[in-house]
């Protein structure tokens, strides 16, 4: 573990829950195409990243994702060659490449700024790899054809780089980093200079890409959509360590630290004791007497008798009518502080009895009966969606996902 007087930016509960949770995103039947081995990485007296350990398996989409300066970037460098480690070790397909130079590993980069030469055509651009390798014309013909017929840029080999779009610079960038088909390709936020419209359309297209190729990639990205819809495994960073990590289903629906549950998607936590716990499930009492059920695997170890944060997201809530049976769900009664119609749906503020306030987003199925400000509400959610979290220590979530 890193010195230089560095206080844990996370609790010793945690780390352990983060440690022993069952989402721990592990892939035995696959080979470990990256191991990351206790790898820590300090700038002066600063820690960009903490005696980090992860495995990134062959042919995975794996994202890291966190707010600015969580070490996700400096992590990728690391693995490019771009940044020594200051303590730890890399592998790359079982070589130890911790030391070696950028152009002695067998992985490539895509950037944030494509960085395609204005002065070569986007056949050259994209040959550029093989050209340097002395690779048969014939052979880079061919090749280059087969990588612009992956990336949807056929017939484009005679426009120069000024003459695309943004997406299409993307592609390119894209085709010319796969063309001599590395290990490991590492993307750093490529879509962060796109609008939304054409980010969204090449999230489909990268990861329909990163399928048809096979190939490893490593996506480092603040933007959770991205790494929701792309990814098979994803980790959550903060202050240069894992908070989470697993596939999007398992970290969105069973986070186990309140960072995670905050930053990846909107979460409705509730500050509570734990009362009971058996093999099954786990009752905690929250602020104002209300009784809260959750599956007691959904309780990061550790946390029995302790203070938590129980959680459920908000389109797992339904609003009922005043004597409608809620049966074996979780309940709460408030009183609706806003509706709003957003389209696809209706988004509630919901205030309980103690002033805490929890969001309720609905599907718009054409029902009239949905409540207006002002009017009492009973909330329910099944027990098996709620989960338990360890509260954050530090700065505000607000303050970091803003950073």
């Amino acid at each position: 573990m890193v010195g230089h007087g560095y206080i844990q930016s996370v609790t010793n509960q945690a780390a352990q829950a983060v440690s022993e949770s069952k989402v721990s995103g592990s892939a035995p039947d696959r080979r470990a195409i990256v191991q990351i081995q206790g790898v820590s990485k300090l700038f002066d007296d600063s820690v960009a990243v903490n005696n980090l350990t992860l495995d990134i398996y062959e042919g995975e989409f794996f994202s890291l994702l966190g707010p600015s300066g969580c070490g996700k970037t400096t992590t990728l460098r690391m693995l490019g060659g771009f940044e020594e480690p200051t303590s730890g070790r890399i592998l790359l397909g079982g070589k130890d490449v911790t030391y070696l130079a950028p152009y002695h590993r067998d992985v490539n980069t895509v950037f944030q700024s494509y960085a395609l030469f204005p002065h070569l055509n986007i056949f050259e651009n994209v040959a550029f790899g093989l050209r340097r390798r002395h690779i048969a014309k014939s052979d880079v013909a061919r090749r280059v054809g087969e990588i612009l017929e992956i990336v949807d840029l056929p017939g484009f080999e005679k426009r120069r780089a000024s003459q695309l779009s943004g997406g299409q610079q993307q592609r390119v960038a894209l085709a010319r980093a796969l063309i001599n088909e590395p290990t490991l390709l590492l993307l750093d936020e490529p879509m962060s200079a796109l609008d939304a419209k054409l980010r969204h359309q090449m999230q489909i297209e990268l990861k329909r890409i990163q399928t048809q190729v096979g190939i490893t990639f490593l996506y480092v990205t603040h933007d959770q959509e991205e790494a929701m819809t792309m990814s098979d495994r994803l980790a959550v960073m903060r202050h240069g360590v894992i908070e989470g990590i697993g596939s999007p289903k398992d970290i969105y629906d069973s986070p186990t630290t309140e960072f995670v549950a905050t930053f990846l998607g909107a979460s409705n936590l509730l500050e509570g004791q734990v009362t009971e716990s058996t093999e099954a499930t786990t009752t905690v009492r929250v602020a104002g007497g209300a009784v809260i059920t959750l599956p007691t695997e959904r309780l990061p170890r550790g946390l029995s008798g302790s203070p938590v944060k129980v959680g459920v997201r908000p389109e797992k809530i339904s609003l009922i009518a005043s004597g409608v049976e809620v049966g074996r769900r979780n309940s709460l009664r408030g009183r609706v502080l806003v509706s709003t119609f957003t389209g696809v749906g209706n988004q509630y503020i919901i205030e309980l009895p103690d002033e805490t306030r929890i969001t309720v987003y609905a599907q718009n199925i054409g029902d009239d009966t949905a409540p207006r400000s002002g009017e009492e509400a009973i909330l329910a959610w099944p027990v098996e969606h709620t989960f338990a979290v360890v509260p954050m220590a530090g700065a505000s979530i607000e303050a970091e996902s803003e950073s």
